[in-house]
């Protein structure tokens, strides 16, 4: 299956994309590409002066480069500005930022040669994964200057999973190096596709993190022997909002039937908030991420090339702007790196609840003999560890400032390093709800006798124990935790 860009691709065709699919380019696209480098041949002949096409870059803006020295300029750019460290990204990740390049250039106003649009596409094709380090952006240059190295025959990749340079990589997949031309170096390390391609993933992984927080959540909530007159559609309705709504939707879909829900019905006044804020919490998230998304789809649809070429070969229009700036996106990854720490938390407290015998009327952390059994006692502190985690790492990253380039750059909005939390984060909530979905279904081990489990929850339960048994001191946990966090991140949970 391929992806195709036609005019403009969302953050669901780049998740595909990160996830194995190619991507192509109508035919329509390819005369936007050919069109725009036509127009910088143009202004290469002319000498019109041009950002990053005759003259150098960042704080060098104003310093002319003669005709004979702009490619040199090009490969410069690229070598000088791969200054990436730390551990590399995932190759879904590396995937997703090569796809958000060449949407950018699909655009038809960055200039670059068709060539180099071909090469990139043939990398998503032939599985050649250029090793990009994660860390040392504070925008965008780094990490596609990475990409850009294996181009040229430099720096280094992976074809196949088989690590080797980016001369070997490029051999091996049939291609041979490129020689930049003008303004090609610039546009390849320029504008936001690192930040947006992470984001699109960070998307994919959230979305499924959402629907199991809601599932993980209904198991929950049986075994606490909620109240489910909270969540009422009529008084859900008071608060208005799709997210609470959605999320009020599944619970009830899931407990429908539930006899140990009809067992519980008015033991309690109402649930501690762990349990009965489970659709305003899970329904802001899912909120934040609509808005979140839209904001990425606006990005794929937006020119992030500076500077951007348009008009024709004969008129060539060069404009020198900030479309590489994306405060928007940075902002997005903040806030939704926010309300998922958020769902983390709240998933923690819910998993206490059942560990607690103070509160949850089932053997003390669960374990089948307490005492000489520990049980999930240090599980929740697992989950505590990892909560808080993630309260440090909400920090906003886009109000981090910073000045660089000689003060030419004195506005720094970090969309990549936003991103980047936001799959931290990710990780983290995904674990936590891991440990929860884990001690529910040890709850509801001890509660066979009591009342039987809604079918909604029952397939949930269902999954877990064809993944991880019930536990009795006899393993180490971290072993189910892993299990548990990878059924969480590669799929969906049983339909509601």
């Amino acid at each position: 299956m391929t992806v195709t860009i036609h005019d403009v691709i969302g953050w669901r065709d780049i998740g595909r994309v990160a996830e194995g699919k190619t991507l192509l380019l109508s035919p329509a696209a390819w005369e936007r590409v050919d069109l725009a480098s036509r127009i910088v041949e143009r202004i290469v002949e002319t000498g019109v002066r041009a950002y990053g096409v005759n003259t150098g870059v960042g704080a060098l803006s104003d310093t002319v480069v003669d005709r004979p020295s702009q490619s040199r300029l090009s490969r410069n750019i690229v070598l000088s500005h791969a200054c990436g460290v730390g551990e590399r990204l995932a190759p879904r990740e590396v995937r997703a930022v090569i796809a958000a390049q060449i949407a950018n250039f699909a655009h038809g106003h960055s200039g670059v040669r068709p060539e180099i649009v071909r090469h990139l596409a043939a990398f998503l094709e032939k599985d050649c994964i250029p090793d990009v380090p994660s860390k040392g952006s504070v925008g965008y240059l780094t990490h596609n200057a990475h990409t850009a190295l294996v181009l040229i025959g430099e720096g280094s990749a992976r074809v196949g999973g088989k690590a080797m340079s980016g001369r070997e990589a490029l051999a091996a997949i049939g291609l041979a190096p490129l020689v930049l031309g003008a303004k090609e170096g610039l546009s390849l390390v320029n504008g936001t596709a690192c930040a947006t391609g992470l984001a699109s993933v960070a998307l994919l992984r959230a979305e499924r993190l959402l629907d199991w927080a809601d599932a993980v959540a209904a198991l929950t909530l049986e075994a606490a022997g909620c109240q489910m007159a909270a969540f009422d559609d009529a008084v859900l309705a008071m608060r208005p909002s799709q997210g609470i709504a959605a999320v009020g939707a599944s619970l009830r879909a899931r407990l429908n039937g539930s006899g140990l829900i009809r067992a519980a019905l008015g033991n309690r006044t109402q649930d501690a908030l762990s349990l009965r804020a489970v659709p305003h919490a899970h329904g802001a998230a899912r909120d934040v991420f609509d808005n979140s998304a839209a904001v990425v789809d606006r990005e794929l649809a937006s020119v992030t090339d500076n500077p951007a070429v348009s008009g024709t070969p004969d008129d060539p229009v060069v404009s020198s702007e900030a479309h590489a700036v994306a405060p928007a996106l940075g902002q997005a990854a903040d806030a939704l790196a926010i309300a998922l720490t958020q769902i983390g938390a709240m998933s923690e407290r819910r998993m206490d609840r059942l560990v607690n015998p103070l509160v949850s009327g089932l053997p003390a952390f669960l374990a089948s003999d307490a005492g000489s059994n520990s049980g999930f006692m240090i599980a929740q502190y697992t989950a505590a560890a990892l909560a808080n985690e993630n309260r440090r790492l909400a920090a906003p990253a886009s109000t981090d400032g910073g000045l660089t380039s000689a003060l030419q750059e004195d506005f720094l909005a970090h969309p990549t390093a936003a991103a980047n939390k936001l799959l931290s984060v990710i990780d983290n909530a995904e674990y936590i709800l891991a440990i929860e979905l884990m001690a529910a279904a040890q709850a509801h081990d001890f509660l066979a006798s009591t009342a039987s489990r809604a079918r909604g929850t029952d397939d949930i339960y269902k999954l877990v124990r064809g993944r991880a048994a019930h536990y009795a001191d006899d393993r180490p946990l971290n072993g189910d935790i892993e299990a548990l966090r990878t059924l969480i991140r590669e799929g969906a949970p049983p339909p509601a």
